[in-house]
């Protein structure tokens, strides 16, 4: 194995995992009898943030450094930091920062135990040097995943169990994981666990949903925290923690801080948060499908409506309009056949309800005045046997000029005078 969390200790990644395990490790504490904390990838527990592999990658610059320096956190981010500070006693500058082992170490009580598993024997050793006064905990050097077959049920009967592999398989550690929690499942149906993930194509991500969906515990909730968009295979996008048997209401207690990180360290307009009960209590949603309780920060604002939308659509063909629908102030024709209101723009047009001519100007534009009405499918123009104006529902409109007969223009005959329309 290759992974060295020294390089990435205090990133983005550990701020969403460390938030969710000081609040499942709160839970835990809220009944009197002993809990059980087991961690298959334990890490060296302690890392310096001056370090040369931290300062190598600079990866706590925009996540825990950013945390440490913010005011108006909500209650969970700040137990979170305080948990830190106590890591750091007299140094204010906050120089190392806690691996879950420490921080379990210093939220559990004294009647409280855990088991702590590295397959590597330099973090291993680490762990037992940090913790070989404190009987509480117990160091292992073995595979993770094996030890928790070995491990639960614990005899507390109460606990957590946190995987939190370094993915070097990348989709395949899903299925190492998958098929871990299976059997720890069978062997302890009412146990806690969390794991966490990274997100880099959300496709990858998919059929793990899907398997906890279907994995036959109680509740599962997931919280996800990305500050890129979830489409590069060539980065970590974001993370992920799916924890099943969820304490109830820790979707409460996790939203507020989850609605803040984004804000603080993502950039505006890709970062977002994710909090989502894939399984609550036997009602299962199908993953692929389900909507995210999603946020992307800032919000966007809601899109101003539509003109369409704000005065309402055309009528469809063939359907009959309302008396008087055309739009107020529209002027222009509508298309023959398109029982519509008129087009806008078009010069020339009654407006909607008048019985009297049309505007200055309609009679040189070479159309004659049309008589507004309720639309029979063929547009206000189709008329009955008596021409244009004259079918079914047509309103008495302005007379139509007869021509004058020839001669009229030189003083020769008289013009007619105008007929009256005729109804049907």
């Amino acid at each position: 194995m290759n992974y060295r969390h020294a390089y990435h200790a205090g990133n983005f990644a550990d701020v969403l995992k460390h938030m969710v395990l000081v609040a499942l490790l709160d839970s835990l504490k809220q009944k009197a009898s002993p809990f059980c904390f087991i961690d298959t990838h334990a890490g060296a527990g302690r890392y310096d943030l001056r370090g040369g592999e931290a300062r190598r990658t600079g990866e706590a610059e925009e996540g825990f450094n950013v945390l440490k320096t913010a005011t108006g956190l909500p209650p969970l981010l700040w137990k979170y930091l305080e948990v830190v500070r106590a890591c750091n006693v007299g140094d204010d500058s906050l120089r190392f920062y806690p691996g879950s082992p420490w921080i379990a170490a210093h939220l559990m009580r004294e009647n409280d135990t855990a088991q702590l598993v590295d397959i590597r024997s330099d973090e291993s050793g680490a762990l037992r040097q940090l913790f070989h006064r404190d009987s509480r905990l117990h160091v292992h050097e073995r595979n993770g995943y094996e030890a928790l077959k070995a491990f639960v049920p614990p005899k507390e009967k109460r606990g957590l169990v946190l995987i939190d592999p370094p993915f070097e398989a990348q989709e395949a550690e899903f299925r190492l994981i998958e098929k871990t929690l299976k059997g720890a499942l069978e062997k302890w149906p009412t146990g806690m666990y969390a794991v966490w993930y990274p997100i880099k194509v959300r496709s990858n991500v998919q059929p793990f949903h899907r398997w906890l969906a279907k994995c036959g515990a109680k509740r599962v909730l997931v919280a996800e925290l990305l500050l890129h968009p979830d489409e590069s295979p060539l980065r970590l996008n974001g993370t992920g923690m799916a924890i099943i048997n969820a304490p109830y209401k820790l979707d409460a207690d996790l939203r507020e801080a989850l609605r803040l990180l984004p804000k603080l360290l993502g950039k505006a307009g890709e970062s977002e948060y994710r909090l989502s009960w894939l399984l609550e209590e036997g009602k299962e949603e199908d993953p692929a499908t389900q909507a995210f309780r999603t946020r992307r920060e800032p919000a966007m604002p809601p899109a101003a409506p539509t003109v369409a939308a704000a005065r309402g659509s055309r009528p469809s063909a063939g359907r009959p309009a309302a008396p008087g629908s055309a739009r107020p102030g529209a002027t222009g024709s509508a298309s023959p056949g398109s029982g519509s209101s008129a087009r806008p723009g078009a010069a020339g047009a009654s407006r909607p309800g008048s019985a009297g001519p049309s505007r200055p100007g309609a009679a040189s534009a070479g159309r004659p005045p049309r008589a507004s009405g309720v639309a029979t499918g063929r547009g206000p123009d189709a008329g009955g046997p008596n021409g244009p104006g004259t079918g079914p529902g047509a309103r008495p409109g302005p007379a139509k000029p007869r021509p004058p007969r020839p001669g009229a223009a030189s003083g020769k005959g008289r013009p007619l005078a105008p007929r009256s329309p005729r109804s049907k």
